[in-house]
Parts: structure tokens; C-alpha cells; sequence
């Protein structure tokens, strides 16, 4: 494998594309780190100590993670490129309820997809301004958050909001063109990767408060079989994460032999692949994001409302019900995503027309159901596992009192975007090894894709 990593450096192509990409990546951490003027930097840093004090999972604390530490920062990339992905998951999903979008999609080839991104952009500047107002309305009004009054904006009022809602604005449309250029110029997909470095870059965090948390100023609570056990189950966790990634069912696919102009084309035999997460991070980001608002409002009722606060008290973040709800959601939206993604008729078409078929089940509707029946039956297996781990971090915090930083590293959001973005770029870089002729990562297997 360090082989490889040497081996990049020499094929000149790759190295520029690497190079490229680590300098746009050093610009996204910059932008993560340029403070939004008006705001007091140490009151909102010790709000945000207070929040995972008091308040684990915290809707603020789970964001800030994925933003690479920019929201406790206010930094003008305080919003990351979540408004972007906002934007990509509801024009997909719109696409199977606005049949002109769909159309767009599949009929007008390069540039229904170059309008399709050009309504994505402007989708995420929609959304930008309006985040980035509900952003600058609650640094005016700490006190909303149950902390305490906490003054953070010495000049509150439209002049504030109107430049915070403009920088964070420019810090994520900035942050959304240099994910394109990397994706295009660079290598792996670019906003999956910068969402994975913002991720990355709370790790030595993370290790600090493990050191502590073995150390003397865990108060002895843990020792060394617990650090044993603890590692062991980072690797194990990691590990079903990266099985869960590249498990695919391989359905057998035969094509039959034309003959045209004294020509045999087909003839071959291949497979189709199903994955077993189809959805892959989505489900969890849909629970984790709608569960949190009903959390807020009932939280925010007046306090004779004793049934509200009631439920949600056992709504909060580890409790039981909390879990069963959150393990539902993800059930549902897993399925949810593969029926508005996975469309069985339309493959079964195109196989048809292409003279292929699956060997034992009749082409058209016959090969439909089969499809149809195949993605149900491995989506409740990978449904299942994602929401194994997605549950594992609340879990580790509530019946071992680990940290949030800690655990969120232990499965959920973050280890699955870490994991596919990190397999999504070896692939590319493999790729590009082995039309040199240089070897690959593994010397035996291969990774998921390769051929």
C-alpha cells in the first residue's frame, strides 16, 4: 500500500490532480476559520462547551462537527456545504414527483444535467440566505437555547443580519465551486470530501479526550482492559462500516448475440450490481435532521404544557424512545430513498432493449418483480445494519459516559461519510495506477468497482 502512495507521485497527471486538490482543500479550511465580524468569539466557543455539556446530541453540537468547528467559530463557512447537499436531495427527489425534471434527467443527456446543476445552485443560494437568517436571528437571541442569557452580537438589528447573512452566504457558494473544481480537476467527488476533511479535522480532538479519558483526569472510571475493549471496537465498528459500504448482490446478466454488417456484437455475460445501502448516509441524515425540530418545539412550549415536555423529555438525545423512533425513521427512509431512486421497470426496459436478461426470469415484467423483490429483501438487511450503526455512538455515550466528540467517530453520520469518501478516492487513484501499469492498494482482492 505505501508502494501506491509513492507510485502516484511518479505518473505526472496524478500528482497535479493530488496537489490540486490538497491546495483547494487548505482553501475550505480557511474559509472554516475566517470569523463573521459582530460576534464574540469566546462567549459562543463557551456556549458550545455548555451545549455538549448539558445538552448531548444537541441538533448545534452534531452541525458543528460536520462544519469542521466553523459554527462555533461563526465562521463565514459556518453553514458548510450543507445547502448544497439540501438542494441535490430535494431536486432528486422532486424528480420522481415533477415529471419534467425526470425527463430532463434522462432524455436530454449532458445538458439536462448541466441545467439540472445550474437549478441546484440556485436552489442552494435560496436556501443559503434563508439558513443564514434563521442563523443571524439566533446569535441575536442566545437565550432562546435554555443556556442562560448569553450576549454574543454587541450590535444586533438588521445591519448584522443583513452582513452575516451575505458573508455566510459567499463562505458556502465559495465552498460549493470548490467542490466542483475537485471533482473535476482534482480527485474523488469534491463536496463529499470536503464534508469528510471538516470531519477529520476534530479528530485530534477526539484523541485528546480519549488521552484524558484513559488518563488521571478520567478519574480512574476506566483502565486498560476498557482501552483494549474501547480500540477493539473502533476497528470492529470501522470494519462493518466498510463491509456495509461495498456489499452488492450481483445479479447475473446475459446479453444475447447480434449479428450486424458481419459483426457479432453481445454475447457476453456480466452482472448487475445491487447495493446492499443503496441509500448510504441519507436515511440517517433525514432521521437525525426531522427528529430534531419536534425536540425544539416541544421543548419550547409554555411550561403548564406538563404532556408536551412530558414527551419531550423521553424524546431526547439516547433515551429509549428516542432510539426507537430514530431506528424507525431510518427503516423507513431507507426504503423510502431506494423507491424513489431505484426504478425496476425502467432497468427491466432498458435490459429488454439492449437484448439482455437475467438467465431463468422472462424479460419486461417478470424481470421487474425480480428486481423489485431482490432490492426489498437486501434493503432490510442493509437498513438494519445502518441503523446498528448509526445508534452505536448514543449507545457508547449512555451506557459508558464516552464523550460526544469521542463517540460520534464510533459509527453514525461522520464514519460512514469518512468511509466512503476515503474507498471513492482510492478507487480513483487505483484507477489511474493500474492504466500505468503500477500496482494497485491490495496486492490481493480488489477494491469494490475495480475491474
Amino acid at each position: 500500500m505505501l508502494s501506491a502512495f509513492a507510485n502516484s507521485f511518479k505518473i505526472p497527471e496524478l500528482r497535479k490532480r493530488i496537489l490540486f486538490t490538497v491546495g483547494l482543500i487548505f482553501v475550505s479550511r480557511l474559509v472554516n476559520s475566517v470569523p463573521v465580524p459582530g460576534v464574540d468569539g469566546h462567549a459562543l466557543q463557551m456556549l458550545f462547551e455548555r451545549m455538549r455539556n448539558q445538552v448531548e446530541g444537541n441538533f448545534a453540537v452534531w452541525f458543528d462537527l460536520f462544519s469542521g468547528g466553523a459554527l462555533a467559530q461563526c465562521a463565514v463557512g459556518a453553514l458548510s456545504i450543507w445547502p448544497y447537499i439540501t438542494a441535490q436531495i430535494v431536486l432528486q427527489l422532486m424528480t420522481a414527483v415533477v415529471p419534467t425534471l425526470g425527463k430532463m434527467m434522462r432524455e436530454e443527456g449532458e445538458s439536462g444535467r448541466q441545467k439540472f446543476n445550474q437549478y441546484t445552485r440556485y436552489l442552494t443560494l435560496v436556501i443559503c440566505v434563508v439558513q443564514g437568517f434563521f442563523l443571524a436571528v439566533s446569535l441575536e437571541n442566545a437565550q432562546r437555547l435554555g443556556l442562560g442569557d448569553v450576549a454574543l452580537v454587541a450590535n444586533p438589528g438588521w445591519g448584522f443580519r443583513l452582513m452575516t447573512v451575505a458573508a455566510m452566504t459567499t463562505g458556502t457558494m465559495l465552498l460549493m465551486w470548490l467542490g466542483e473544481q475537485i471533482t473535476d480537476r482534482g480527485i474523488g467527488n469534491g463536496i463529499s470530501m470536503i464534508i469528510a476533511v471538516n470531519i477529520a479535522s476534530r479528530i485530534p480532538n477526539a484523541i485528546g479526550q480519549g488521552i484524558n479519558m484513559f488518563g488521571a483526569a478520567g478519574g480512574g472510571k476506566f483502565n486498560i482492559f476498557h482501552m483494549i475493549g474501547f480500540v477493539g471496537l473502533i476497528f470492529a465498528v470501522t470494519a462493518a462500516t466498510i463491509a456495509l459500504t461495498q456489499g452488492v448482490r450481483k445479479v447475473p446478466i446475459h446479453t444475447a448475440k447480434r449479428v450486424v454488417a458481419n459483426k457479432t456484437y453481445g454475447g457476453q455475460n456480466t452482472y448487475m450490481p445491487l447495493r446492499v445501502n443503496y441509500a448510504g448516509v441519507m436515511p440517517i441524515i433525514f432521521a437525525g435532521a426531522l427528529l430534531a425540530f419536534p425536540i425544539m418545539f416541544l421543548n419550547r412550549l409554555p411550561q403548564d404544557w406538563t404532556w408536551a415536555h412530558e414527551i419531550g423529555s423521553r424524546l431526547q438525545y439516547g433515551e429509549p424512545m428516542y432510539l426507537l423512533v430514530y431506528g424507525t425513521m431510518i427503516l423507513f427512509f431507507s426504503y423510502f430513498w431506494v423507491a424513489t431512486q431505484f426504478s425496476p421497470p425502467q432497468i427491466a426496459d432498458d435490459l429488454k432493449r439492449n437484448s439482455s436478461y437475467v438467465p431463468g426470469i422472462r424479460p419486461g415484467t417478470p424481470t421487474a418483480e425480480f428486481l423489485d423483490k431482490s432490492m426489498t429483501r437486501i434493503t432490510l438487511i442493509g437498513a438494519l445494519a445502518l441503523t446498528v450503526i448509526a445508534v452505536m455512538p448514543m449507545l457508547m455515550m449512555k451506557a459508558f459516559s464516552v464523550p460526544s466528540l469521542i463517540a460520534s467517530f464510533m459509527g453514525g453520520t461522520s464514519l460512514l461519510i469518512v468511509v466512503g469518501v476515503m474507498l471513492d478516492t482510492m478507487r480513483q487513484i487505483e484507477s489511474h495506477l493500474l492504466m500505468r501499469h503500477y500496482d494497485g492498494f491490495l496486492s490481493k482482492g480488489r477494491l469494490r468497482g475495480r475491474r
